[in-house]
Formats: structure tokens, C-alpha cells, sequence
């Protein structure tokens, strides 16, 4: 696909073309483009913020992860604490925690009594 094929794409996409927005994140999913799938996924694409989630976790981008999760995404946040459990990391457990969220805070538990 070429850069004039895919702006013409995106142009169809950003005036309501759900087939242009379909063919984008499958795209954007094929070719592992973050970018595009967070300028989708900000313009409240579901599928797209799924796919971003996925992308960032297999990548262990702990800051995409944290942007989705602060933006409310409990998907985000979930895979957040795993990766923050996996990697030892009790600064975001704690920050999570703070928060409120109780996962994180049985997870700090768990690796703060080993």
C-alpha cells in the first residue's frame, strides 16, 4: 500500500467509513504500527484500544500501558499489574495501588512478602 493509498484510507476512515476504519486497524495490526492504532484507539475505537493493549503488552511498553489504564481502560490496567508483577516493578504496583485498585495492592502484598 502506498502513502497515497493510505492517506486516502485514513480520509475515508475520519468521515465515518467503518470499512476504511476495519481495513486501517487490520493494518495497523499486520504492520505492528502503534501509532496508528493509537490515533484510532484516541478517536474511541474499540477494537483499535483492544489491539493497542495487545501490541504494548507483548512489547512490555509499560507507558503505553499506563497512558490507556490512567485514561480509564480496566483491560489496560489489568495487563498493566501483570507486567508490573512480572518485571518487580512496586513503584507503579504502589501507584496503582494508591489508586485504589485492590489487585495491585494484593499483588505488592505477595512480592513485597517474599
Amino acid at each position: 500500500m502506498t502513502d497515497s493509498d493510505l492517506s486516502v484510507l485514513r480520509e475515508r476512515a475520519d468521515k465515518g467509513d467503518k470499512d476504511a476504519v476495519d481495513e486501517l486497524i487490520e493494518l495497523a495490526a499486520e504492520l505492528g504500527d502503534m501509532d496508528e492504532l493509537r490515533r484510532l484507539s484516541d478517536g474511541g475505537n474499540a477494537t483499535a484500544t483492544d489491539l493497542l493493549i495487545e501490541m504494548a503488552g507483548e512489547h512490555g511498553d509499560v507507558g503505553e500501558l499506563r497512558r490507556l489504564s490512567d485514561a480509564g481502560s480496566v483491560t489496560a490496567t489489568d495487563q498493566l499489574i501483570e507486567l508490573a508483577t512480572e518485571y518487580g516493578d512496586l513503584g507503579e504496583l504502589r501507584r496503582l495501588a494508591g489508586k485504589g485498585n485492590t489487585t495491585a495492592a494484593e499483588q505488592l502484598a505477595e512480592l513485597t512478602a517474599e
